[in-house]
């Protein structure tokens, strides 16, 4: 995936710094350990951004979920009724499956974009 690096999406999907891309914004990587799922460092140690502009800066990140969260259950609906072919009840479990397993995801996924609207990447300069 490096050849996306310098552009919003790498730092959207891999949840690196916005500004340097050289290192991840949480302090834990899996976001399946759940005590851990949103906690971030406060500042990049390349590059010195603070990931919280101001207090409460990720509730903004709640408008981005929304949107997430229904692009994932679109696409489990797709794949069980129209790919499956699966009833509508049997869809309806597999989206709510879906949007529970995935949860830790949706929400780091959130907050990446939701950085991502406000920060932009600065190519390093080399010193010659």
């Amino acid at each position: 995936m490096n050849f996306l690096k310098g552009t919003k999406i790498y730092s959207m999907l891999t949840g690196c710094c916005p500004v340097c891309h050289e290192e991840s914004m949480y302090k834990e990587s899996n976001p399946y350990k759940l005590s851990n799922t949103l906690e971030m460092h406060e500042r990049c140690s390349h590059c010195d951004t603070k990931y919280k502009i101001e207090p409460s800066f990720f509730y903004g990140a709640m408008y981005v979920s929304y949107p997430v969260g229904i692009a994932f259950a679109v696409a489990a609906f797709v794949i069980s009724h129209w790919g499956l072919k699966l009833n509508l009840v049997i869809s309806f479990f597999a989206i709510a499956g879906t949007l529970i397993v995935f949860l830790p995801v949706i929400l780091r996924l959130s907050r990446n974009i939701w950085i991502n609207f406000f920060m932009h990447y600065k190519k390093k300069e080399r010193l010659s």
